[in-house]
């Protein structure tokens, strides 16, 4: 389906019959700069259409930052990482995961600075490597010093929001750092990629993004969730079945750069860094069906391993819900 069908349908099924929502404010939903099909809708008010009312998008630097202010209400709808999803589950936060959006390969990486003097892994040790500490980079980086025999007491690891990344490698100051774009599309001009979020995975600390919903707003409001699902994935449909077309001048990518602050020039290659799974996809083992309940068991044990929560819980299936896509009640 083409994008100006979709907004076409979108808006049809607006005018045939909305479900006249009442919030006593706009629907809140925080979203951060990863690159995704979708990002047309955002850009495009698709999201807003279908369900009937303005929406108040939010932009935020971290999973840490999306947590805050799912934790005190501010947020109804949110992106977080896999590292995130694991503290919010870990401290028992009212939220569901109700969409996964993306499962990371190449859209998060570690890149090593050129004139570095790192060639190879163990050029690493004695290093200064920057990542956003609890996040799915984060985690990403310390699944491959696991794979390498890498002591994080043996690098100089620094927490870093991604724009800190930004100002810090045009310093200098840091060698490496594992991080997403548009940092991730900075660095890499005057560096190169050492592993990527997909080789670590298939090492066996796979990471992902999942779209999740506050428990109360999803008790009052399924229909919401269910039409920004559908939005989504046939979102995900149209550059699954078009890659080809999403170029970097095309309409569609010019939007996500707009939207990202990412160089449009990038934009395609980083979509390529990542797999958007269609609805049956979605619900199958591999996802909501079954494995991600798994993952999201091994980032709490990551994140306990780091001292950064103090529990961990033999099931978290109540975190995880698949009616919004698959039409059950």
């Amino acid at each position: 389906m083409k994008l100006q069908q979709l907004i076409l349908l979108s808006s049809f099924t607006v005018l045939l019959g909305m479900s006249g929502l009442t919030n006593a404010r706009p629907i809140v939903i925080g979203y951060q700069t990863n690159i995704e099909p979708a990002k047309v809708a955002q850009a495009d008010g698709v999201y807003d259409k279908a369900i009937g009312q303005k929406l108040d998008w939010r932009l935020f630097n971290s999973g840490a930052e999306v947590l805050t202010a799912l934790a005190s209400g501010s947020v109804d709808i949110a992106l977080i990482g896999s590292s995130p999803l694991g503290a919010a589950v870990a401290n028992n936060l009212p939220i569901e995961v109700f969409l996964i959006s993306t499962d990371l390969k190449s859209a998060e990486a570690l890149v090593v600075r050129n004139g570095s003097g790192i060639h190879s892994p163990k050029d690493l040790i004695g290093k200064k490597i920057a990542t956003p500490f609890a996040s799915t980079a984060h985690y990403s980086l310390l699944g491959a010093l696991k794979h390498w025999n890498i002591k994080t007491n043996q690098i100089r690891l620094l927490n870093l929001k991604p724009a800190e990344i930004n100002a810090a490698w045009r310093r200098g100051d840091i060698d490496a750092a594992f991080v997403w774009s548009p940092a991730l599309a900075n660095i890499q001009k005057t560096g190169k990629v050492m592993t990527d979020a997909g080789q670590v995975g298939q090492w066996g600390s796979p990471t992902f993004e999942v779209w999740v919903a506050r428990k109360d707003f999803a008790k009052k409001h399924p229909e919401v969730l269910s039409k920004f699902s559908t939005v989504t994935l046939n979102y995900y449909d149209s550059y699954n079945r078009n890659k080809k077309q999403w170029t970097a001048h095309s309409p569609a990518v010019q939007k996500i750069a707009k939207i990202t602050g990412v160089d449009a020039q990038d934009v395609p290659t980083l979509l390529a860094g990542a797999e958007y799974p269609n609805r049956q996809v979605q619900l199958s083992q591999q996802y909501l069906g079954g494995r991600t309940i798994q993952n999201i068991a091994n980032s709490v044990n990551f994140l306990k391993a780091q001292g950064l929560v103090k529990k961990v819980s033999p099931d978290y299936q109540q975190f995880i819900t698949t009616r919004y896509i698959s039409g059950s009640k």
